[in-house]
Order: C-alpha cells, then structure tokens, then sequence
C-alpha cells in the first residue's frame, strides 16, 4: 500500500527546561512536547499492501463517553478540546470524516489528556486500573509498562497494539522515567501519547476489496467492531465487542447478529439514539444560540438546557420506552415539562420536590384542545431556528425542509434586500406574513420562500422562545397554509399532513444508515433503503427495528472506492 499523507499534527512546539526534583506535572508536560515529536505515525502500522484507510474523527461527546467507558465514571473530562464541526448531508457524523486537527486543538487534546491521564494514574486508583506493579516506584519496570500499555492500548485504540507500537510507546515511558525518577510518571507519558494519537482521536476504518461486491471495500472485524459501538452506543466497543472482533465472529453472519441483538438490549441503545437526534436536529446550534433575555425574560440559561432535556427525553420515552411510531412524534400531545418549561409553555404541573437539586421533570399531556402539539411545538426547535430578538419563518421552514425531509434549501443571493423583512415597525406590514409575502414579489427569491414561509407561518404563534401569542403589532397572526396541495388552518392540522408525507420517513431512513457509515449511501444501498423505507412504512416506523436493520446488513460494513480515495 501507498503511504498516504494525513494532515493531523500530533504535538505542540513547546520547549522548556526542566528540572526533575521541581514540579513533576510541569516538567512532564515539557518533556511530553519532545517525546510526542519522535512518535512514529502509528495509524498505518498494521497496513497490509492491500489495505486502506479511511478517517472519522470523534465528536466531543464520543471523546468523553470512551474515556467513561475505558477507566469509570470517576474520572472526570473538563471541557472540550474540539472546536466545532462541519455539517455535510445534513449531519456532523458524516462531517467527521472531512475533519483533521488544527496545532491549537492537539495542544488542547494534550493538556485534557495529561489531566485524564493524572486521575488514572492517580495513588487511588492503581490498584483497580493498572494490571501490575512495578518492582521500583522510581525506576524503569519494561515489562508492567509494556503490559500497561497492551492492556490500556486495546481498548483506547480499539484494537490490538503492535509490537513496535507497544515497544515505542514502553520507551516513551521509560524516558519519562528515567528523566523524573518515577514510575507511574512514566506510564502518564506514555498513556498521554496514546491519547493524543491519531488511533485514539479518529475512528480509523480499515478495509480490504470486497470480492463480492466489486467497487466496494469491506471494513475488517476490529473497525466493524467501531461503527457498530459508536452507531448503537455512541461510545468505543466494550470488552465482549473487542473479543467478537479478535475470534472473527463479527465477519459472520450469526457472530454479527448474535452482537447486534446483546447490544438492542443494553439500556446504553438510549445513548445512541440520543446522539443521532441531536445531531440530526442540529443541538450543535445551542453553541452559538443566543434568545435575547430582555425580549423574552422566560428563556433562562436553565429554561435552555430543559428544553434541550426535553425533546431528547420526549423522544426516547416514545420511540424506545413505548416502542412507537416515528411519525406520531408530530402530533403527540405527551412531552415531559419542568416547573420553569411549565411556565413558559403556559400550562400547570404538579409541583413535587427532588433530591439533590435535580430538575423535578414530570410526565404531561397536552389538551385536545391545546395549539402545541409533537415536536416542533417544542422550545427547542422554535428557539434554534430563531433570530436572536424575533421568530423566523423563514429559517424555521428551512430547518423542516432540511433537518426532517432532507430537502436542500439553496442560500439566498448575496444583492437580496431583507429591509422589509426586518422592517416590524412598518405600519403597511404589521405581521411578518405581510412583510414575506411582499418580499416573494423579487422572483429571484420566490420560489425558496414558496417551500419554506408556509411552515414556518404556521409556528408563528409561538415566538422566538417559544411562547404562545395570538397577536403581532395588534394584527392577528394567521396560520393557515397549503401542504403537498391540502390546505391546513394551524399547526396540529399541518403537522397530521407532515406526519403523513413519506417523504418524513424516508428522511429518517437515510439519516440514520447516513449516520452509522458517516458517508452518503451508495446506488445500491439507497435501493435497500427505499425498499426497507417501504417495509416500516406498512408495519410501523419504529426506532429498534430501523437500526437492527441497518445493523445487521453487510452493506452498513462496506466503504465505497470513491470514499477512500477521497
């Protein structure tokens, strides 16, 4: 195999002198900015000639659910070493695999994991985290060190270390303890290395041709092993995943089904579908979003990471608890509320006390007769695709057309004027369906708002908070509009017509193989797709019967050509 050239540098140019006696962390973490520079690129040590490899970086939260996963709940991850990353069909998991890493954010990756690696190898927690003792405390031990690394290295890189990768790394160690006079000093180094490695930092997918299907490229057990733990679980394989991997099970049939089924039901298949919607409903807006308070007082910092809490547990009450049908999350009248959701939304709760300063949440049911139904009368999605000081139409049809049916909604032209759009004191236009419907008079924008304006119009009677209203500037708000050539009068009728469309269902479809692979599907997989689409659509759209789907066919398993040359 061709070496292929990866642009993720590994270390920072620091330089200091050190003095070993003096602060231990401080010296370690001069001496690691050498040591890292003399790591081999490790990511192609186990590359055979017919070999290849393809990319897919860790989000923040697969980072810290692994680091969970490998050494316990104790050991505690500040902060994020991430910047933000790039949305391509519709997902950041399938922006992962254009991702490397700038110099600032490897820096950043190595002080986090000097801290991680500072609690694992703490006094405390030796005995219960490293396999061996070493016979000096302040000396060069290869043997624990190697043994250390072998252990930790299998299940940080998600497969087994090589012999030189071992070797390399217990040299690293010994270094650092020959430099400061401590054992498990040394171990930090070596482990902080590891961490701040490539195989740690990026799923690194490994395939061979695929004899069977010519033009495609099969993942080997140990990366089959990775998209399936991430894809379910949105964490690294746990131990009975890696051994399916090392015995082969996981290239069969019966050995892959016998894995996906131990997983469906594991109550960690939450974790994944809480990580899909949130990346599918684009939560990464929540880093930028920014409601103004002095407009809209009710919308705290708190009410903000409720409503986030809200729709994530709203939706895997229905989908996983319940085992219900996608579509009826449009217009279910159940949702769960805190006191201060409550309050925005209007509505009464029982009030109840909890323990330990949780957030009491409480089961709710809208009335028949209440305007806010399913999901898009949540605060969540009213609020993400919202102006800072008002509501928007516009974006929040985008996002309907964009985040739920997978339509693409070209950008506006840079020479369009949005003065009368913005304008909201102008007498002549006193609601913003006067002012968008003047606006759609420029062709050059009428045929983008014509998919998105009705949608969004329809939600107007929640503002940029998502408080209900029936008034804009003393004009009543109109909601009514025509869906797929049936006209609506509100937001419950439209979203019965939503819920109807199968273009909803074939959006999650997608979404979802799109999400596991990190990649658009190929011809052939977007024909089993449309025809599993088909089969939900008749029996009932339900979440654990798409994925075990997805999970069990051996296309999920398969790299196009295409996406390892890009």
């Amino acid at each position: 195999m061709a070496q292929q050239s990866v642009n993720i540098p590994i270390a920072s140019n620091k330089q200091m002198e050190f003095e070993p006696r003096h602060n231990k962390k401080l010296c370690l973490s001069a001496l690691l900015a050498m040591l890292v520079l003399a790591l081999p690129n490790s990511v192609f040590a186990q590359s055979s000639n017919d070999e290849q490899i393809t990319f897919v970086r860790l989000s923040p939260d697969q980072y810290r659910n692994s680091i969970r996963d490998i050494f316990g709940e104790s050991i505690q991850v500040s902060g994020n070493a991430a910047s933000g990353g790039v949305r391509e069909a519709g997902l950041m998991a399938v922006g992962g695999r254009r991702l490397t890493l700038s110099a600032s954010e490897v820096e950043s990756y190595e002080v986090l994991a000097l801290d991680i690696a500072g609690q694992v190898l703490s006094q405390s927690r030796r005995s219960t985290l490293i396999p061996c003792s070493p016979q000096n405390e302040i000396a060069i031990d290869n043997a624990c060190a190697s043994e250390f690394i072998s252990t930790v290295g299998l299940h940080l890189f998600r497969r087994p270390l090589s012999e030189n990768e071992v070797e390399t790394y217990a040299e690293m160690a010994a270094a650092a303890t020959s430099s400061l006079g401590d054992f498990y000093v040394g171990l930090q180094a070596a482990l902080v290395g590891m961490m701040v490695s490539p195989d740690f930092l990026f799923r690194i997918e490994r395939s061979v041709p695929n004899p069977e299907l010519p033009g495609t490229r099969q993942l080997d057990a140990w990366s089959r092993a990775s998209r399936l733990s991430f894809f379910l679980w949105d964490t690294t394989p746990n131990p009975a995943l890696l051994e399916a991997a090392r015995s082969g099970e996981l290239m069969f049939e019966d050995g892959l089904n016998q894995q996906v089924g131990r997983m469906m039901t594991s109550t960690r298949i939450e974790d994944g579908l809480r990580a899909f919607f949130a990346d599918r409903l684009a939560f990464d807006r929540f880093d930028t979003l920014d409601i103004d308070t002095t407009l809209y007082p009710k919308f705290t910092k708190n009410v903000e990471d409720e409503a986030r809490e809200q729709t994530l547990r709203t939706i895997s009450d229905h989908l996983l608890n319940q085992e219900a049908d996608y579509r009826e999350l449009f217009d279910s009248r159940q949702t769960f509320l805190t006191p201060a959701l409550a309050a925005l939304y209007g509505v009464p709760i029982p009030i109840r006390q909890e323990l330990g300063g949780r957030v009491p949440w409480v089961s709710y049911e809208y009335p028949q007769d209440h305007v806010r139904v399913g999901l898009l009368g949540q605060a969540t999605f009213l609020s993400l695709f919202s102006h800072p000081g008002a509501s928007s139409p516009t974006l929040r049809g985008k996002a309907v057309r964009e985040h739920l049916l997978c339509q693409t909604i070209p950008p506006p032209p840079g020479d369009v004027d949005f003065s009368l759009v913005r304008d909201t004191d102008n007498p002549d236009f006193k609601t913003v369906r006067d002012r968008l419907t003047q606006h759609r008079d420029n062709p050059t924008c009428a045929g983008c708002h014509m998919l998105m304006d009705p949608v969004g119009l329809a939600l107007e009677v929640f503002d940029a908070s998502g408080v209900y209203r029936t008034m804009e500037n003393g004009a009543p708000i109109d909601t009514s509009g025509e869906w797929a050539g049936q006209e609506y009068g509100d937001i419950r009728e439209l979203a019965t017509l939503l819920k109807d469309d199968p273009t909803l269902t074939s959006c999650l479809v997608q979404r979802a193989y799109n999400y596991g692979t990190a990649r658009e599907p190929t011809r052939a997989e977007v024909q089993w797709l449309n025809a599993t689409h088909v089969q939900l659509r008749n029996d009932g759209v339900r979440w654990r019967e798409l994925i075990q789907r997805i999970s069990s066919n051996p296309d999920f398993y398969t790299v196009p050509d295409s996406a390892v040359e890009n």
